[in-house]
């Protein structure tokens, strides 16, 4: 009962970021004649241009998943069937959400917003949608399966892959007859919503790891341990210069406990030596808990 729940929550959870991420689309990104990367943002200019040059309107959402399909197509003959259930399940949420959406809104910016801010908002709703969708464990298509077939003979990383594929998206757009404003925007909407995704993703996992040098380690880690309840971990040091052997005492805390931890520091030792450092994804008690499989 408790992994149904879970699934169900999963599955939940990835329906909100999708529809979330389609009305970004068409409540902020489209109005104000904006477009972006990704599949979606393909879907974007491949539309202008059937109803450009031959006159036919095609909903962005049939053409998205038109073109993941063939990308799922594609790489199931190079690198097999093996994809994830949850990369299709999101490929037909995002669109049908987007065809959905695209019924149901009003024509026209119907949020009264200047331009850019309904480029900078969509872009922010639209990273808050993907985030939610990566952190189930979901993939949102496009890209992601452009890579795993580029990656079948090339070894190249995902993050150039999306910069590349979203700049030739976003500039193939000038070819079917947008203006350059909307390369613009499309580059600033791009950049708003890898900065959101990256945000959440980060605040979701970052964590911080402060190495303390002092001469009274043992005061140190226990009274840590007793004020800030965190747990301490010692490291065996010498000073080169002074050719003396110490120990570090090693914290790993939360982002915002970070402050607390360094001015508690002061107090005990006014002449300690401090580093901090950022680090992801820290798994364990007090922090994030490991998935089973």
């Amino acid at each position: 009962m408790e992994q149904v729940l879970k699934t169900f929550k999963e599955y939940f959870l990835m329906t909100v970021g999708m529809m979330l991420y389609s009305f970004a689309w068409i409540g902020c990104i489209m109005p104000a004649d904006g477009t972006g990367g990704g599949a979606t943002g393909l879907s974007r200019v491949l539309c202008h241009a059937v109803e450009h040059w031959a006159g036919i309107s095609i909903q962005i959402g049939t053409m998205a998943f038109l073109i993941n399909g063939v990308l799922l197509l594609v790489a199931g003959f190079i690198i097999g069937w093996n994809f994830g259930v949850k990369t299709v399940f999101c490929v037909c949420v995002i669109s049908l959400g987007l065809n959905f959406w695209q019924s149901v809104l009003p024509e026209g910016d119907f949020l009264h917003l200047e331009r850019i801010l309904s480029v900078i908002l969509g872009g922010i709703l639209a990273g808050i949608g993907v985030a939610i969708c990566f952190m189930q464990g979901g993939s949102t298509g496009g890209t992601d399966i452009a890579a795993m077939i580029i990656n079948k003979y090339r070894t190249i990383s995902y993050g150039k892959i999306v910069i590349y594929s979203d700049f030739v998206i976003i500039g193939s757009s000038m070819l079917v007859g947008f203006h350059i404003d909307t390369v613009i925007y499309g580059y600033v909407m791009t950049a708003v919503f890898g900065y959101t995704v990256d945000m959440i993703m980060a605040g979701n996992q970052q964590s911080s790891q402060v190495f303390i040098v002092t001469h009274d380690y043992e005061k140190m880690a226990q009274a840590i341990v007793d004020n800030i309840h965190r747990g301490v971990t010692l490291i065996d040091s010498q000073g080169w210069y002074t050719k003396k052997e110490s120990k570090i005492v090693m914290v790993v805390c939360r982002k915002r406990e970070t402050t607390m931890i360094l001015k508690f520091v002061k107090t005990i030792d006014p002449e300690a030596f401090m580093t901090v450092g950022s680090v992801m994804g820290v798994y364990g008690k007090g922090f994030q808990a490991i998935s089973k499989p």
